[in-house]
């Protein structure tokens, strides 16, 4: 595959790995709220969307939520976040070496930015990613649509297609392919076959990720 000129990281799950500990707060949460979900379909109903999207569809699924449950969750996940996240093995790796190649990157995210600012700033991340910071809450629409995806291409002044996203999710990798960009799907906690039909190459250690992009 061509070398890109820009990389796009999602964040949760790609960068830091919140997923888990997000999960199992909302598990708990939406339990409180008179919702009993199972672990792994947790993930499979909310990963890569958005807290507002969750709490329409556990609405719908019987929850009893607040009208302010979003201020009440996000408190209760940055929490947890900022005591146990860890950053996802190999992604300072990997950033040395898009660095020593001259290759810019950015991450974009449908998490809001005080969320990214609790993650990437445990993980060591923060400093590094600071200005190509992006998230769907300051564009018109969340992933899978690909406005997040171009505004960091645009501050670059990189052409889409000259960009490769990095994603673990179905709704992130579409949001990728409708931006025009290749995209690479991780998977070390993910389904693949959810992945496949949005990516171009799929992966599952950040080890991987210079010889996809050939800089190896």
């Amino acid at each position: 595959m061509a070398t890109a000129d820009y990389i796009l990281f999602d964040c949760d799950g790609v960068l830091v790995d919140s997923e888990p500990l997000t999960q199992a707060v909302l598990q708990q949460n939406f339990a409180r709220h008179g919702l009993m979900i199972k672990t792994e379909d947790i993930g499979r109903l909310f990963v890569g969307g958005t807290m507002e999207g969750a709490m329409k569809s556990a609405r719908v699924l019987g929850a009893e939520l607040p009208d302010d449950w979003l201020l009440q969750i996000h408190a209760e996940v940055f929490a947890v976040l900022d005591a146990q996240c860890e950053v996802i093995p190999g992604v300072p790796d990997l950033l040395d070496q898009l660095d020593r190649a001259g290759i810019g990157y950015a991450t974009c995210s449908n998490g809001p930015m005080e969320k990214m600012r609790v993650t990437l700033g445990r993980c060591g991340l923060w400093d590094r990613f600071e200005g190509r910071i992006f998230s769907a809450h300051d564009c018109p629409a969340a992933k899978p649509a690909p406005d997040v995806f171009l505004k960091a291409a645009f501050h670059a002044h990189v052409a889409p297609a000259r960009c490769t996203v990095i994603e673990d999710s179905a709704t992130g990798a579409k949001a990728g392919r409708a931006a025009g960009m290749t995209c690479f799907g991780f998977h070390a906690d993910a389904d693949p076959e959810k992945l496949r039909p949005f990516c171009d190459a799929l992966f599952t250690d950040m080890a991987e990720v210079p010889a996809l992009l050939n800089l190896t």
